[in-house]
């Protein structure tokens, strides 16, 4: 994807109405934004090629799933060993996102667990991993302010 290629009106409308209402069909978007079905799916087919629109998963409320702790676990692992170590935390279903980082960690990992005492054994699954050398976890208490890309398509939109 070309990185600074921005959005045009009509995309940014478009990915703004798929944000809050994810559920639309290409019909009902071309309707709303009063443009043709095949403009809307043009765009969608494009967005897609350029690696902006990635797919429409579920928001899931993890809590409600049963999994009402979240953890952040700063990973310090050997040198020249980031692809083994993040293949075995992709085996662990509660791993739900790897970050590769600079500064004192290596890696950011984002887990998820139903108690105190799950979180302890989902961390030791992590410490396990071949070659994890150190680990700092921290439990997130509240998401102030949950993932969030609105603001960003609202600033396209507006070509800041």
């Amino acid at each position: 994807m070309d990185h600074g290629e921005v959005l045009d009106d009509l995309d940014a409308r478009l990915l703004l109405l798929l944000t809050d209402q994810p559920r639309l069909g290409v019909l009902e978007c071309s309707r709303q934004l009063g443009v043709a079905r095949g403009t809307v799916q043009a765009r969608l087919d494009r967005l897609e090629r350029r690696g902006v629109l990635r797919g429409f998963p579920p928001d899931l409320d993890l809590e409600a799933m049963g999994y009402p702790l979240t953890g952040f676990a700063v990973l310090e692992i050997a040198q020249g060993r980031r692809i083994e170590v993040v293949e075995r935390l992709a085996a662990i279903d509660e791993v739900c996102e790897v970050h590769s980082t600079t500064g004192r960690g290596d890696l950011l990992v984002r887990v998820v667990a139903r108690s105190n005492t799950d979180l302890q054994r989902v961390i030791e699954e992590v410490v396990d991993v071949p070659y994890v050398e150190r680990t700092s976890t921290s439990i997130a208490l509240t998401t102030p302010i949950p993932f969030r890309v609105r603001q960003l398509v609202e600033r396209a939109r507006s070509g800041v």
